[in-house]
């Protein structure tokens, strides 16, 4: 991208951003937590098109893979149904007693589990369905989790995957990037052609944040 769309882009993200009506104050002290902290957060563009996406789908069930310091599953519960019952995976355990701490201090014991372990094994033992399920885990992995995703879901069920584009990435050819990242990319290319190309699938690939997938699950198999 040359530096001047690059420019134009970060002062028409800025500007969107400068609109927010923002979030809760304990939200906004644990977002500037893992802002100081390194740990990932999804982005205030993503942020606002949670909120729109959940106040047009009022889901009744949520699951999230990939709760970090359970940032965006309080975000959800917060400004999802008030009845709404969310289930988050998380296997980094040194990120796990801060997420359960954080749920703790805002009052949402009952409304958000926590399970703890590998998404690969758990998403197998999960009965559903949930109605709006959140993708932002390890990268590599979105593909290898979209066959129980698939399961979980319910026809009209919404799929949301962040962090799609890997910064622009996964545009280039894969000797354009780094040997290490080579395997996230083919993997998050793959996935990206599934989305696309299911056919219990209608997606948009969204150029919003670092990139987001949103699918809703068809009634009508093509």
């Amino acid at each position: 991208m040359e530096l001047s769309s690059l420019k134009a882009e970060n002062r028409i993200s800025a500007f969107i951003n400068s609109l927010d009506r923002g979030n809760t104050p304990f939200l906004n002290e644990i977002e500037q937590f893992a802002i100081e902290t390194n740990v990932p957060v999804i982005r205030p563009e993503m942020q606002s098109l949670l909120k729109v996406l959940l106040a047009m789908k009022e889901p009744g069930q949520i699951l999230e893979v990939g709760t970090a310091i359970g940032f965006s599953a309080l975000l959800m519960s917060e400004y999802g149904p008030k009845d709404c019952r969310i289930t988050t995976i998380e296997k980094y355990e040194k990120r796990i007693p801060l997420a359960r701490e954080n749920f703790r201090r805002a009052g949402k014991e009952e409304a958000i589990t926590l399970l703890e372990g590998d998404a690969m094994e758990l998403l197998t033992k999960l009965p559903g369905p949930y109605d709006f399920i959140f993708m932002d885990a390890a990268k590599g992995q979105y593909i290898h989790f979209l066959p129980d995703i698939l399961r979980l879901m319910p026809v009209g069920g919404l799929l949301i995957s962040d962090n799609v584009l890997q910064e622009g990435d996964i545009m280039e050819s894969r000797f354009a990037v780094t040997r290490r990242d080579r395997t996230i990319h083919a993997r998050m290319r793959e996935y990206l052609y599934e989305l696309k190309h299911n056919d219990q699938l209608e997606t948009a690939i969204l150029p919003v944040g670092d990139g987001v997938t949103v699918s809703v699950k068809k009634n009508r198999v093509e």
